[in-house]
């Protein structure tokens, strides 16, 4: 298969773009890393060393992905660090409006959105949870570690006492605060009698990701695949805009490859990709297709 990065200026595709989600039928968003990115929900950089400059001196973590994956000496330390991660990137708002944008433009429209993004800002900008398929999990979820049964537990109250127990402050907005500003106010343990356990085995709980083949696909994780795939069914013909926003490589058989194939098979459907060095199409739907190279957010919203 060859790849075409598109035709025409990024001026011209903006401009396309707007008429055909005005004109689509119905509009199929598949979203990856890039999409919270460019909302402001960076892993590196000044978010990561406000919040977690303790842990770089101490463990030498240079960013949140990392850190995920780093062999805590305890799992007071552990949840102290997990606590932190998904308090910012799943119950904190995304910095820019982005996603709030994005909503904006079709609101009005026979919508559905397939995600590799585990931070549910869908949800948060306003988007309908029943036209929402998260593949990879949710920060928001605990599962069993074992994982002895198929079932996830919400985490945010136990998350907020870990945060409390490290010296955190949370205002009325929802946003983690340092107390003055001082980390060294902050304890890089949490309490252990917060220690999540799986109420059946008694196992340490973990995070509801897709790491590795322990991951749970729960009732609602099989309940929103299945309306995904509906979905995709009902509208196999017609005027679909199958719209990726910041798909990286990583993973392509979950988006940027079954989009591909869909809009060959639909002579009307348009298939649209943007992201910042890799918006490219297949050649066969080139004529078909608009690829913009440039910040998600800053696209959205012209």
């Amino acid at each position: 298969m060859k790849i075409s990065y598109g035709k025409g200026s990024k001026e011209e595709n903006i401009k396309r773009l707007h008429e055909e989600i005005k004109n689509a039928d119905a509009i199929v968003i598949g979203a990856g890393a890039g999409l919270s990115t460019s909302a402001g929900l960076t892993y590196s950089g000044e978010r990561f060393e406000k919040y977690f400059s303790d842990f770089a001196k101490e463990y030498g973590i240079r960013d949140m992905y990392s850190g995920g994956f780093y062999p805590f000496p305890d799992a007071e330390t552990r949840w102290a660090w997990w606590s932190r991660h998904i308090y910012l990137n799943r119950y904190m708002k995304a910095e820019k409006p982005v996603y709030d944008n994005l909503y904006k433009l079709v609101q009005d429209k026979d919508y559905f959105v397939i995600t590799t993004n585990v931070d549910h800002q869908f949800q948060k900008a306003g988007f309908d949870k029943n036209r929402l398929f998260y593949t990879q999990g949710d920060y928001g979820l605990w599962q069993c570690s074992a994982p002895c049964h198929k079932k996830t537990y919400d985490n945010k109250d136990r998350v907020v006492k870990m945060l409390y127990s490290q010296g955190f402050v949370i205002d009325e907005k929802g946003d983690l605060i340092i107390p003055d500003e001082d980390m060294s106010r902050i304890s890089m343990r949490i309490s252990p009698d917060l220690i999540p356990y799986c109420p059946v085995c008694g196992e340490e709980m973990s995070m509801n990701l897709r790491a590795d083949d322990t991951f749970v696909e729960d009732e609602g994780w099989h309940k929103a695949s299945g309306r995904y795939y509906e979905f995709i069914q009902k509208h196999s013909k017609g005027k679909v805009l199958f719209l990726e926003l910041g798909v990286g490589a990583n993973t392509p058989a979950i988006i940027k490859y079954p989009f591909w194939q869909r809009a060959m098979e639909n002579d009307d459907a348009v298939y649209v990709c943007i992201n910042y060095g890799e918006a490219f199409c297949p050649e066969e739907i080139e004529n078909r297709s608009i690829c913009i190279d440039g910040d998600i957010g800053d696209v959205i919203e012209r």
